[in-house]
């Protein structure tokens, strides 16, 4: 073989081998980097809320009674001491037809013991008229003496007696009518028929100037006692009610700042916490998790104008800011991971992975503020997999 050959078939075998080391030698690993910067950054706690009136108002029925029609309906507005509704006697039940037959015969028996008692009264009226004349006439003869004393008394007491009996029948005569006015009304209203129209009725007045929020009658019929009617609140009061997860609520003072979002507007609202409820309670989350929730109650400081389609239970959520900063140097949460029992990221350099120990601060959802270990403009890979290692190459796709 020939030395140019030989030459030839070296250069070949180096081609080949230099080919199939650049097959064997690991391609960079794809990433997804961000760089860090510094800018406004609040840690925030966000949840669920609902509007409500902190200082509703229940209009009741004071008295068991019959409830006329309510007129009013939801969005209406209404003054202070404005009719609300109105209460009548309840209607008498009906009678059965044995009932009916009895009433009518009481009735009967009432007014026959009213002309018995006129009868009387007009024969005690006649008696008593004679002993008057009796006693004119005695008392004539008496200062003439042509009388004597004892006869003149007897005769004073008898028109004394006679008037107490014509008393006493008018007394009888005023009983058997209120008997017959009360058997006349039994049969009147025998048919269960409600009061007449020239009957008192009750008027229950608003406490408030304010707005109907819910009405819970509105047909007429009877009512007990206690019953709800209608609800009235005055909507320029609304706050919101928020029940946050007891390890998120001892974070959240009186005073802090709260931006209520997707409420149905087109700008987010303001507010500021009002109070947080000394006492939590237990409620089941749609995965069945037990969580302990504790009432926060938040005041809406946005000008009414800009809420004034809001009202009472309508649903909003909030985001409390526990803290802020505007000059913060932050990278998506992503992009941390623990290794050897310590936070650090991978930053991109030269085109290869570089671990770097980082100290981390306060977290806000999907991003998380750095106190050491970063630089601002710092290239970072925001998701680090497992063909990712320090010192790997890397090719960033953004």
């Amino acid at each position: 073989m020939t030395l140019r050959k030989k030459l030839i078939l070296t250069l070949l075998a180096v081609a080949v081998i230099g080919l199939l080391g650049l097959a064997l030698w690991p391609a960079p690993v794809p990433v997804s980097t961000v760089t860090a910067e510094r800018g406004h950054f609040a840690e925030t706690v966000e949840d669920e809320g609902r509007t409500r009136l902190p200082d509703p108002h229940t209009v009741s029925a004071p008295i068991t009674g019959y409830l006329r029609r309510v007129t009013l309906e939801p969005g209406d507005g209404v003054t202070a001491g404005q009719t609300l509704l109105e209460l009548e006697p309840t209607p008498a039940p009906a009678l059965d037809a044995r009932s009916r037959s009895q009433a009518r015969e009481a009735t009967a028996a009432a007014r026959a013991r009213l002309d018995a008692a006129e009868a009387e009264l007009e024969a005690r009226q006649i008696q008593h008229q004679l002993a008057r004349s009796e006693d004119q006439r005695y008392q004539q003869m008496y200062d003439r003496e042509l009388v004597s004393t004892e006869q003149m008394e007897r005769i004073r007491a008898q028109r004394e007696s006679a008037r107490t009996a014509e008393r006493s029948a008018r007394h009888a005569v005023d009983v058997a009518r209120f008997e017959l006015d009360a058997a006349r009304a039994v049969l009147e209203i025998a048919d269960g028929e409600r009061a007449p129209g020239d009957q008192p009725r009750l008027q229950v007045p608003s406490p408030i100037d304010g707005v109907v929020t819910r009405r819970h009658r509105y047909s007429e019929g009877p009512v007990n006692a206690g019953d709800p009617v209608l609800d009235v609140g005055d909507l320029s009061t609304l706050e919101v009610q928020v029940d946050l997860l007891s390890m998120d609520a001892v974070r959240v003072r009186p005073g802090m700042a709260v931006t209520l979002e997707r409420w149905g507007g087109s700008e987010d609202l303001q507010g500021e916490v009002r109070r947080v409820e000394p006492g939590g309670f237990l409620r089941v989350s749609a995965l069945g998790v037990d969580e302990q929730r504790v009432p926060v109650r938040v005041a809406i400081t946005s000008p009414r104008e800009a809420w004034e389609a809001l009202g009472d239970g309508f649903r909003v959520e909030a985001r409390f800011i526990l803290w802020e900063d505007d000059d913060v140097l932050q990278v998506p949460t992503s992009a941390l991971f623990r290794s050897d029992g310590q936070w650090s990221v991978y930053v991109v350099s030269n085109g290869r992975a570089d671990r770097r120990p980082i100290e981390p601060g306060r977290r806000s959802g999907l991003q998380t503020q750095i106190l050491d270990g970063l630089a601002s403009g710092e290239r970072v890979i925001t998701h680090p997999g497992d063909r990712v290692s320090d010192g790997a190459r890397v090719r960033a796709d953004d």
